[in-house]
């Protein structure tokens, strides 16, 4: 235990986020926005509310009270937890089927009693089957238990089976502890995909137009025949010619005719039942039209046809005269009733009209994926995404290829190699990349238990376990881990981890390189960095990796891993063009030293854990450079330091080289690598947002960019390096992009043996070296208002 005071987050953030919700839902014009706004809002107000009350501790691994870490909860952006418990269902179609063809048993809700009967011989019977057959899919890691039980019973590990029996017993009349069984094997292969087969045609299904294709239909299909035929009623009423425009003096005056003057004998009728239409057509519109304006020309003429009864009693002389005015608006722009100009444009309008929308062809597309398994990825993605026929749409003249915005979605549930998914675009960023590498890496996880069908079920469990949304955590917390999971931990006897080291380290290796060779401009993210340790647990490599704390959570202090990961990168790149730029300290720094014992241990340990206070005094030094004078708290001043914690561990990338003995690969591949990073930083320069905060966010990830080209760059010959300055001297010799020559100037001074200053200047010349964070304003962003 320990006796430091527990931190709190602040609900500033919180409620900043409900306002925004809010704002959105109450003024965006589509539907469907505003619906995702309201739940967001519902959500952030639970947020609040447990907050308020006591009931949810905000930056502890535990933040709903009375719950144990291990059950999966509802986080939002920040890592908020809501206090909703997501295995907390009520119970599904099947679910309910099942239950009502039980007979009566034991249990104080549907769940409980659905949970109880699974415990029982027959019910376990029944989970056995879908296991050796694979027809079952985990969604949450909580709906592996009461499987696991079965497969610990069936292996005659009963003394096990009730351990864990008793410690989710409390929680069996909330929580589904079951998979969700399915009618065909749930296939598992090489490949990978963001999203199922049935997320996305669900999806394709609730596509709706937009509002303005919804009016602009309307308009074409109800509106303007009514027009035409309001425009011929009050046509048939003309003495003489139909009314026009005339420009003249720079004037614009009517001549023709005027309306009223003479009344057809079936006019009434045709009035009549033009009245009747038009309340007809404002109930089923679904969307206000443009000629519903009161100034528009079929507003005044529907006007004057309600009052002018069936003779044109009702009429006065400025009703008249604005009846006159609106024919020959019309008349003038369009033709005049029958016309053969009034025709043409009616028949352009009717194709536009008759072509189907983008919400409906997504139909067609989700149509087409009613052939493919609801639970797993897709196969084939050009035959669902090809061309829409005339045999699928009657109403095309000719075959309409498929929305790019339609293709994207379906590509995300496209089953490929992770190689193929980047290059298609589908995996973009290393955040996704994170998302989909446990389909690849739970085999491995699995790999050294020898039951399969506990071995699979291990695995689909893991993958779950992964698409767990991260916790904020104060106070040096860390994410629960996937052998906390008491149905995991169950298991732990049937693994043999010597048997699945050696392939955990090729898929371990091989994740590293992917993420490095797709998104060499950006620092692993945290997920990435947590997948990699957990394959890196499975290869038995010690990996001292390090996330990236948020500069408004971080508590001012590190623990032993980042001080590990300093050494490893100083012994590495002793001497190298990274430890010259950035003027880390030699290996010397981090000599090993004898652990302190009595007051000394206790002063070094911080809630609870070991802290590397020598480590945490350099990056406060190292952080004057960029303005973070003293102890005064600002999120630029914290950001400031953790930038210098992950310059000095190079965030991660000096610990996998060498600890994986990349040095040969990355040899091979920097030079083309740091050229990509150079490219995408002067393109993020070019294009820097005009707001001031998201300015400095932008130039803070250019400088995390030019940090990893650095560290590549570092890996080239002396050739290689100088091609690359050159190059880089082009590319900023005029224009905005010359902004960035004391960067580039910075770089060529250590090149040729220089150093910088404590300020971070090139000494004897112009060059800077560029950090990402910076009190009081950034050297690359114009002030405020500038």
């Amino acid at each position: 235990m320990h006796d430091e005071p527990q931190a709190e987050a602040s609900p500033w953030y919180a409620a900043g986020r409900l306002r925004a919700a809010l704002r959105t839902a109450a003024t965006s014009k589509d539907a469907a926005t505003r619906a995702r706004a309201t739940a967001r809002a519902d959500r952030w107000r639970a947020v609040l509310d447990g907050m308020a009350g006591g009931e949810l501790g905000v930056g502890s691994r535990t933040p709903v009270a009375g719950m144990p870490a291990w059950v999966t909860l509802e986080v939002v952006t920040g890592g908020f937890a809501t206090g909703r418990l997501l295995a907390e269902q009520p119970l599904d179609e099947a679910e309910t089927s099942r239950l009502a063809a039980l007979p009566p048993g034991p249990g104080s809700t549907s769940r409980e009693r659905l949970n109880f009967w699974y415990l029982s011989d027959a019910g376990q019977s029944e989970l056995l089957a879908a296991l050796a057959h694979d027809r079952y899919r985990i969604d949450l890691p909580e709906h592996a238990a009461l499987a696991v039980i079965a497969l610990l019973v069936d292996h005659g590990n009963v003394e096990a089976a009730l351990d864990l029996l008793a410690e989710i017993g409390p929680f069996l009349s909330r929580l589904r502890f079951t998979p969700h069984l399915t009618e065909r094997a749930v296939p598992t292969g090489t490949g990978v995909h963001l999203e199922t087969v049935g997320a996305i045609r669900s999806g394709l299904r609730s596509s709706t137009p937009p509002a303005q294709i919804v009016a602009m239909r309307e308009t074409l299909t109800l509106w303007d025949p009514l027009y035409d035929d309001l425009v011929a009623l009050w046509a048939a009423t003309v003495d003489g010619e139909l009314p026009r425009l005339v420009d003249g003096d720079g004037t614009t005056r009517v001549e023709g005719g005027w309306p009223a003057r003479r009344y057809p004998d079936d006019w009434a009728v045709r009035r009549a039942a033009w009245l009747a239409r038009y309340v007809e057509t404002v109930e089923r519109a679904a969307v206000s039209s443009r000629h519903q304006h009161s100034k528009s020309n079929f507003s005044r003429l529907r006007r004057a046809l309600a009052a002018a009864g069936d003779d044109g009693a009702g009429l006065s002389g400025r009703d008249v005269g604005w009846v006159r005015r609106a024919l020959a608006n019309t008349i003038t722009r369009h033709g005049a009733p029958g016309s053969e100009a009034r025709a043409a444009l009616r028949a352009v309008q009717a194709v536009v009209a008759a072509r189907p929308t983008h919400a409906a062809l997504a139909h067609l597309v989700a149509n087409r994926l009613d052939q493919f398994p609801a639970e797993s990825g897709l196969p084939d993605l050009d035959r669902v995404v090809a061309a829409i026929s005339r045999a699928e749409e009657p109403a095309l003249s000719e075959d309409a290829p498929v929305p790019p915005s339609v293709v994207r979605k379906v590509s995300r549930a496209l089953e490929a190699p992770v190689e193929e998914l980047i290059a298609r675009g589908v995996i973009g960023s290393g955040e996704v990349l994170a998302t989909v590498l446990p389909q690849v890496t739970a085999p491995y996880v699995s790999a050294g238990i020898a039951d399969p069908v506990l071995a699979g079920l291990h695995a689909r469990t893991y993958s779950a376990f992964r698409r767990r949304r991260s916790l904020l955590l104060l106070d040096l917390e860390h994410q629960v881990s996937f052998d906390e999971v008491p149905w995991v931990a169950a298991v732990s006897g049937f693994r043999d981890r010597s048997s699945s080291s050696r392939p955990a380290r090729q898929a371990l290796t091989r994740s590293v390189l992917l993420a490095l060779d797709s998104f060499p401009e950006t620092i692993l993210p945290n997920p990435l960095v947590r997948e990699l340790g957990a394959l890196a647990s499975v290869a038995d490599v010690r990996l001292a990796l390090v996330d990236e704390v948020a500069a408004d959570i971080f508590m001012g202090t590190f623990t032993t891993k980042w001080r590990t990961a300093a050494r490893a990168a100083s012994e590495g790149l002793h001497g190298s063009l990274y430890a010259r730029y950035y003027d880390l300290p030699g290996p010397e720094t981090w000599a090993a030293a004898p652990p302190p014992s009595g007051w000394a241990r206790k002063a070094r340990r911080r809630w609870g854990k070991e802290t590397a206070d020598d480590f945490a005094t350099l990056c406060r030094t190292r952080a004057r450079e960029a303005g973070a004078v003293g102890r005064s708290w600002s999120v630029a001043a914290n950001g400031a330091v953790l930038e210098q914690s992950q310059i000095l561990t190079t965030h991660n990338l000096a610990v996998l080289t060498f600890a994986l003995d990349l040095e040969p690969t990355l040899r091979e591949r920097a030079p083309e690598l740091a050229e990509r990073v150079f490219s995408w930083m002067l393109h993020a320069h070019a294009h820097l947002p005009d707001q001031h905060h998201a300015a400095l966010q932008a130039v803070k990830n250019i400088a995390y960019g030019w940090r990893q080209a650095i560290y590549l760059l570092s890996f080239c010959d002396e050739p290689s390096q100088a091609s690359a300055v050159r190059r880089l001297h082009d590319a900023t010799a005029t224009g905005n992009a010359s902004q960035l020559r004391p960067v580039v100037d910075g770089l060529a001074h250590v090149l040729a043996g220089g150093r910088f200053d404590e300020l971070g200047v090139a000494e004897g010349g112009t060059g800077r070296r560029l950090l990402g964070w910076s009190v009081g304003g950034h050297w690359l962003v114009p002030p405020r208002g500038a």
